[in-house]
């Protein structure tokens, strides 16, 4: 997947990724209620918790920091346990990469990896639909950065 933005690639990974624990509950306080960092110092390794906002689909989820690079703006995380998972997936693994663009925007380019336990097919929907959200949290995150310019400098 792949979202464009006018936000230069330093500031949007910033908020996207290196803010989000903070940014998102306060963007976002019905999808995302709280992040808790569980063990770890944010880098590499470290496991989080999402706590999903009353009323959502679904409660958590955990995720664990694969690796961060705040000069390539690339980050990686595994999804790996949580009501999200659906009993179907053992996890999901995802690498975000935020490209800066020739009109000094950039271009987040987002893959993820789905393993499912034994012989179950995620259905087409399903993974629309996960697209879906994370492509409005960005252009969630993306309109908050618009409309506060001094945010996540």
């Amino acid at each position: 997947m792949e979202i464009a933005t006018t936000i230069p690639p330093a500031k949007m990974f910033k908020a996207f990724v290196l803010d989000y624990d903070n940014l998102i509950p306060k963007i976002l306080p019905q999808a995302i209620k709280s992040v808790e960092t569980l063990e770890g110092d944010g880098g590499a390794g470290t496991i989080k918790q999402i706590n999903f906002g009353q009323g959502y689909q679904f409660k958590y989820t955990k995720q664990r920091i694969d690796g961060i690079d705040k000069e390539k703006f690339t980050y990686s995380y595994t999804v790996f346990e949580g009501d999200a998972l659906m009993n179907t997936l053992e996890k999901i693994c995802n690498e975000i990469k935020i490209e800066a663009t020739s009109d000094g925007g950039s271009i987040c380019k987002s893959k993820s990896t789905y393993y499912t336990i034994g012989d179950i097919e995620i259905k087409e929907e399903e993974i629309k639909a996960g697209k879906e959200k994370a492509s409005g949290m960005f252009k969630a995150i993306e309109a908050y950065l618009l409309a506060n310019p001094d945010a996540c400098n």
